[in-house]
């Protein structure tokens, strides 16, 4: 409730309008095209080589075995470092065997790149120091001449 200049109050004449179709479209569209972008650099970023030897399924089933072995006779802080190292390679044995459709993120990416760069002012610069190849800001419409 305001109040007047005589101190009495009287109702706010704020009024609630709904969101108009086009604008829910929008949203829709914004968010559609946000989860495309997101899903295609975090499966990049993935995908990205690692440093150091890569680690195979029979590797960390290996210093699982050792692990294991190991725990029983470690004092509790070790078995504390052991447990979480444990818990660690079977996360990372169940990622190997996940696969990434990078040719559906691809594509999807494409479709919405150059709109969504131009609506967030995301330069031909910046999709590149974040790993998107030339050729996938070619096929998405992005040039190079963008600031």
């Amino acid at each position: 409730m305001a109040t007047t200049k005589t101190g009495s109050k009287s109702k706010a004449t704020a009024t609630k309008s709904a969101m108009t179709a086009a604008h829910k479209a929008a949203l829709a569209k914004g968010r559609e095209e946000g989860r495309a972008v997101r899903h295609y650099l975090e499966a990049i970023d993935q995908l990205k080589p690692k440093r150091g030897r890569k680690r195979t399924a029979g590797s960390i089933q290996k210093r699982l075995v050792t692990i294991d072995a190991a725990i029983s006779d470690a004092t509790a802080l070790r078995r504390l470092q052991l447990i979480q190292e444990e818990l660690d390679l079977a996360a990372e044995l169940e990622a190997l065997d996940e696969t990434i459709d990078i040719a559906g993120l691809e594509k999807a990416f494409i479709k919405v790149a150059r709109t969504y760069g131009d609506r967030k002012g995301i330069s031909y610069s910046a999709w590149r120091a974040v790993g998107i190849s030339a050729s996938v800001l070619k096929s998405a419409g992005v040039a190079r001449s963008r600031r």
